[in-house]
């Protein structure tokens, strides 16, 4: 039997732009996708057919990065929004784009590509670099041997209680207005 998987919980405070029913709703999208892992992880234990084994390999991909995903995203709410102090994150952004405020703008440029998936930041180590990307849905997309650092996630259920999509740059900036960036830099 292998080990089960258990959802994490999040002492996310009031937020300001994205309210308690959207992070609710959302928190139990997250529960069901800790709940898929383990069911597959199960089920891969019984099943002897290639083709459904395959199958549910392919599957797992989708559902583990749902899972994972949303813990960087909710955990770098928890205890409130906080500003970046001078440090090696800080540091990094401003050697890459020459001020927070220019690094934010272009996040915001990622974060707006279309179709639904995630805007992420890593940190690649190799280089001692943040690198930006796209991650359509959960998984196609995450950059190798790369760190997370930030995550917004970009699915319509992230935003849509709250701003229908024509306002989804609202919801990006309520992201950033919310941001422990305490979190975020211990990341890096």
């Amino acid at each position: 039997m292998p080990m089960k998987y258990e959802a994490k919980t999040f002492d996310i405070p009031d937020l300001k732009g994205i309210s308690s029913l959207s992070i609710n709703e959302h928190l139990k999208l997250y529960q069901g996708y800790v709940k898929h892992v383990n069911h597959i992880r199960e089920e891969l234990e019984k099943v002897n057919d290639s083709y459904a084994k395959s199958e549910m390999l392919r599957r797992m991909g989708f559902e583990f990065g749902g899972m994972r995903n949303h813990e960087y995203y909710f955990a770098q709410f928890v205890g409130g929004a906080k500003e970046l102090s001078d440090g090696k994150m800080l540091q990094m952004i401003l050697k890459q784009w020459g001020s927070l405020e220019n690094f934010i703008e272009h996040f915001k440029s990622v974060a707006m590509t279309r179709g639904v998936g995630w805007a992420m930041l890593y940190l690649d180590r190799q280089s001692d670099q943040l690198v930006s990307a796209w991650v359509d849905e959960q998984h196609f997309g995450h950059l190798a041997d790369l760190d997370i650092v930030l995550g917004i996630d970009m699915w319509e259920h992230s935003y849509m209680l709250d701003y229908p999509p024509s306002e989804k740059t609202k919801y990006i900036e309520a992201v950033f207005e919310n941001l422990n960036w305490e979190v975020v830099a211990s990341r890096v």
